[in-house]
Order: C-alpha cells, then structure tokens, then sequence
C-alpha cells in the first residue's frame, strides 16, 4: 500500500525565495528516489511564504530513506526548517 505525506510549511514572506528555491531542488533529488512516486511542491495563492508538499512512496520504508538521504537533510533538516515559522505533516496510506 503507498504512503503519502502532506506538509505545510510557512516561512516569513523575506525567505520564501530560499525556502521555494531548496523545495524545488528537493524535488528534483527525490523524483529520482526509487521508492518516490510522487512529489509536488505547491505556493499557495494568496499566502506569501506558504507552500504545501504532497509526497508518495511505494511504502513508510520508502519514506524513512527519503528521511535518510543526504539532500534531505541539507536541503530540508538544514536549510528550510530553520526559515520555517511554523510545520504541520499528515501522513496516509493511499486507499
């Protein structure tokens, strides 16, 4: 069964191009992830600084390498998350 991840993140309006700028070549790395099958990176129209990230993968074990790959944690644990002011995930298994 496929595992989806649902992020909202918000960031102040003067980081949005760093955070947009990391997400997007984020996307690139994790496209090319074998267990990655899908991964979109959204701004919300009308909220400077907001972007919402929908994620899938083949399973959780799939996710948890995603978690563990070396962009992941400079592009996103050291890059974004420090700009972001708030973080909210949902995870799902695809039905």
């Amino acid at each position: 069964m496929a595992y989806a991840v649902v992020a909202r993140y918000h960031c102040a309006p003067e980081n949005e191009p760093a955070v947009r700028a990391a997400l997007l070549k984020t996307r690139e790395h994790t496209r090319s992830e074998p267990a990655n099958l899908a991964y979109e990176v959204h701004a919300e129209v009308d909220a400077p600084g907001s972007f919402v990230l929908y994620e899938q993968y083949t399973d959780r074990a799939g996710f948890e390498a995603h978690k563990a790959a070396q962009h992941f944690r400079e592009l996103i644990v050291e890059t974004v998350w420090p700009l972001l002011t708030d973080r909210s995930v949902t995870f799902a298994d695809v039905l």
